[in-house]
């Protein structure tokens, strides 16, 4: 029964440590993140199987501490967050896949269009830029005619079209139409009633 007990502290310290780690650690780990998760698994279910619980939190402990202070010298210095977690690497440049670097990555053609197509973007030749970046995710920029508009695109364009067609109207707004019948004092038709 003892046993229990050291599964149930075990699980509790395991979350307290990954909290410690912060919360970039679980969502998407680096190289470097993944093998101290991986070991910290293997360590907590030490104490279950073997009898020192101790000695497995203050190993737990020494690998969170150690991720924290990997993860401060990265913000502190460019070139350990270089070392350590790596560079995006641009994988297609102006419509054009970059086979030396997919060669580099060991990334395949049709993994790449699998992540394109995960992104929505269906033809290549529409990314002006795109980069595998250190935590395995596709970044990309479209090119300007793939690009969806946005409500300030929109605004300008219905600016440049609504202002000609109240000109030609006599400056009458757009839905003037249906204003007019909402305020008229018409009965609506029989069968509507």
């Amino acid at each position: 029964m003892n046993f229990v007990w050291d599964a149930i502290i075990m699980v509790l310290v395991g979350i307290f440590l990954l909290r410690i780690a912060g919360r970039k650690s679980i969502s998407q780990m680096t190289v470097a993140q993944t093998v101290i998760m991986i070991s910290i698994g293997s360590i907590i279910i030490q104490p279950i199987v073997e009898t020192s619980v101790v000695r497995t939190i203050i190993a737990a402990s020494i690998f969170i501490g150690f991720l924290v202070l990997m993860e401060y010298l990265q913000v502190k210095f460019n070139s350990f967050e270089r070392f350590l977690t790596g560079e995006s690497v641009e994988v297609i440049n102006n419509g054009e896949i970059v086979a030396p670097n997919l060669k580099k990555l060991r990334f395949t053609v049709d993994q790449l269009e699998m992540r394109l197509r995960q992104q929505g973007i269906k033809n290549i030749q529409d990314v002006k830029i795109a980069t595998l970046e250190p935590n395995g995710q596709l970044g990309y920029e479209l090119m300007r005619h793939a690009q969806p508009v946005t409500i300030g695109d929109l605004e300008k364009m219905l600016a440049n079209f609504v202002v000609p067609v109240q000109q030609q109207q006599g400056s009458d707004p757009l839905f003037q139409e249906i204003i007019d019948k909402r305020h008229s004092n018409s009965t609506p038709p029989k069968h509507l009633q």
